[in-house]
């Protein structure tokens, strides 16, 4: 069942019982308003309290129906909403936990609302592109002020009830109840049904104002702030929209121009991708043969080897998560210098206010330092964050091998090295697992989990479930150069070389790729990640894959000691202590006289083709990633470049994008792109995964 139907005395409890969120499914929908229908009919039932199971009220709508016939499949949520409206007894909503979306929409339709302290209320729509559809634009206005309303429903964050109570002239909450939830709302429902039974009027909010003393100057001003603060965002300009609607105009036209605005929202490319998104971050936790019960193992303290400026930045995500981690150096000087940043990190976050000082001295207790491998002898879980060189990370494996005790997890924080390679090493290849974290490795959201050939189902589980304790979002890849972020970024870069040959400078590559959304441009990039780090890549390559080509740019850059933002000059030159791009006469004219020498008179290029020789290329290499089965789903590669790489959210990542602009478009585009003599043709040759969806008029993320 999904909503039990209980009695209190004369009070009716229906109680959302629809895990995990209590989600207003169709099943949850028909059994709620048969329970209202049975407690109606009911002579004895005075009023009804309407209360979720577990730890919350309703996270709104079920997300495994987001979509589906079954979302609209009568009784709709808006039928459900007026049903609830129009019964002729009192019903209470009892919220407590969180209260979100449709569970907000739904408490709204009752008669009175009672909270537990505590209570998350929300109304997020937004975030997913779109905004509340089941009249939550309009009656929350008429239960709190506009602003506060509209300040809700165009961020979507959560409220405290506690919070939202304590406002003059709030009507959303009728009573604050400290002790048992459920026995309190149904004294209050009792009390309301003498009152009713004794002919007092049942409120409804519909039949509520919502006012503002100036609401043309207001609404104006805040449509402006929205314009400029989510100009690649539609939803919240309508959100503004919508609620100047509950103002203005009635309640049943308020609810129709919401549901107008909702259905036009949906169909927009941005919420397409925003719901994508929102989709593939949770789908990116599932591992195919990994059953969601399979045993995990338990990591009550971490070792990390390295306290550079990755090491110090792993260190930091398991002391904020509370777990206690012992950090390894070689040299004193260099475990001082570890330390030191993460203090200084810190109290950096101190002095503005978003860590407590007892918080930062709390975390700093959790940390031990050593110079001894014996020290992480009780290590659950040892990460591995030395230097890029396999030989480096030999001697690591090996003495790890040697003082980890049995079932430890030993993790490397490598980003392109052949993990089965340093599995090898020890000899317990099953519980070795790649967690490859990006820089500054306690700010960045993603976790490459890099799944060996005979890494265990249980380590996998584990360091996935222990990701979202450390609050990263964690994709799987198999084993290959780079894994699937740097194996496709090669190609991107490649590109972006490329350009420079034929006419563009990298200023104007940046702009272009910018402009398009990403947080960085290639140049820009490989200047703050240093330009050295590539330049070993590419001497890598010249040796292992004599045959893949590259423009000799970044080489010739290199030669010159311009390794970026660490050396004050890069693609770009920079002032000392500041990190803005100047562009270069030295790097154009060391371009121009490379293009001399290879005989290539410049041509103008256009933004788009910029843009799509750059996207195009991440995507027929993603294609790449999913037929040979590193990555596992085309909504995990869209997962490593929406957390890791900057792409833009609103575009829902390189696979996402690809679908919406229609794979038969990419493949003549990227036909067009293996014409250009300059170019790389053999990369272009469409994947054969690309070229057979795209001849089935098929999608990635279908």
């Amino acid at each position: 069942m999904a909503v039990r139907y209980d009695l209190h005395g004369e009070v009716a409890v229906l109680t959302l019982d629809n895990p995990p969120v209590n989600g207003m499914g169709l099943a949850t929908r028909r059994e709620l308003s048969a329970g209202l229908e049975r407690a109606l009919a009911d002579a004895e039932v005075l009023a009804i309290v309407i209360t979720g199971a577990g730890k919350l009220f309703s996270g709104g709508a079920d997300i495994k129906e987001f979509g589906s016939d079954k979302a609209i499949a009568e009784p709709n949520l808006h039928s459900l909403i007026r049903q609830v409206e129009a019964a002729t007894k009192p019903v209470v909503a009892a919220i407590h936990g969180s209260c979100m979306g449709g569970g907000l929409e739904l408490s709204l339709a009752c008669h009175y609302r009672v909270a537990a302290p505590g209570t998350q209320v929300a109304l997020p729509e937004v975030k997913l592109g779109l905004l509340p559809g089941a009249g939550g634009t309009q009656r929350l206005p008429r239960v709190l002020y506009v602003e506060t309303a509209l300040n809700m429903i165009v961020s979507g964050e959560a409220v405290k009830s506690e919070l939202l109570a304590s406002l003059p002239g709030q009507k959303l909450f009728d009573q604050i109840v400290d002790g048992e939830l459920v026995a309190g709302a149904a004294a209050f429902a009792a009390a309301k049904g003498r009152e009713h039974a004794a002919g007092a009027a049942l409120p409804r909010v519909r039949d509520l104002k919502a006012r503002h003393a100036n609401p043309d100057a207001y609404f104006q001003f805040v449509r402006n702030t929205v314009k400029a603060m989510a100009k690649h965002f539609p939803a919240p300009a309508r959100c503004v929209d919508a609620v100047e609607a509950a103002v203005k105009r009635d309640i049943e036209a308020g609810l129709a121009y919401e549901r107008e605005l909702f259905m036009a929202l949906m169909f927009t490319p941005e919420s397409q991708a925003l719901r994508h998104a929102f989709f593939a971050e949770r789908a990116a936790s599932r591992i195919a043969d990994v059953p969601e019960d399979t045993p995990v193992r338990s990591v009550t303290r971490v070792g990390v080897v390295g306290a550079g400026t990755m090491g110090g930045g792993i260190t930091m995500n398991f002391l904020n998560a509370g777990i206690p981690v012992t950090l390894l150096e070689s040299k004193p000087e260099a475990l001082e210098r570890g330390v030191a940043t993460i203090r200084r990190n810190y109290e950096a976050q101190v002095r503005k206010g978003k860590l407590k000082e007892d918080q930062y001295q709390q975390r700093l207790a959790l940390l031990k330092t050593t110079l001894a491998y014996e020290d992480l002898r009780d290590a659950d879980l040892i990460i591995e964050a030395v230097f890029e060189d396999m030989g480096v990370k030999e001697q690591v494996f090996r003495a790890l091998d040697e003082v980890a005790k049995p079932g430890a997890i030993l993790a490397s924080n490598t980003s392109t090295l052949d993990l089965d390679r340093i599995a090898a090493f020890t000899k317990r290849p099953e519980d070795v697992v790649g967690l490859h974290f990006f820089s500054p490795a306690n700010v960045m959201k993603l976790l490459e989990v890099v799944r060996g050939a005979q890494t265990a189902k249980d380590v996998l589980a584990t360091v996935m479930q222990l990701a979202k304790k450390i609050r990263k979002t964690a994709v799987v890849s198999g084993v290959c150069d780079g894994f699937i972020g740097n194996r496709m970024i090669e190609q991107y870069a490649r590109q972006a070389g490329f350009l420079l040959d034929e006419g563009c400078t990298p200023q104007q590559v940046d702009r272009a790729i910018e402009a398009f959304g990403f947080a960085m441009g290639p140049f820009r990039m490989g200047d703050l990640a240093g330009n050295d780090i590539g330049w070993a890549i590419r001497k890598r390559r010249a040796v292992e894959q004599p045959q893949l080509r590259y423009s000799k740019t970044a080489d010739l850059l290199c030669e010159r000691g311009r390794f970026g933002q660490k050396t004050g000059a890069g693609w770009y030159d920079y002032a000392p202590g500041r990190r803005d791009a100047i562009a270069s006469p030295l790097v154009e004219e060391m371009v121009a006289r490379h293009r001399a020498e290879l005989g290539i008179a410049p041509r103008a290029i256009a933004d788009d083709e910029i843009v799509h020789r750059l996207v195009y290329a991440l995507v027929n290499e993603g294609a790449r990633l999913l037929e040979e089965g590193i990555a596992g789903k085309a909504s995990d590669i869209d997962m490593v470049y929406l957390t890791g790489y900057g792409f833009p959210l609103w575009r829902g990542g390189p696979m996402c994008y690809a679908d919406g602009q229609g794979l038969f478009n990419v493949v003549q585009a990227m036909k067009a792109f293996a014409r250009n003599p300059l170019d790389d043709a053999g990369f272009w040759t469409p994947a054969p995964l690309l070229a057979r969806l795209a001849a089935e008029g098929r999608r990635f993320t279908a």
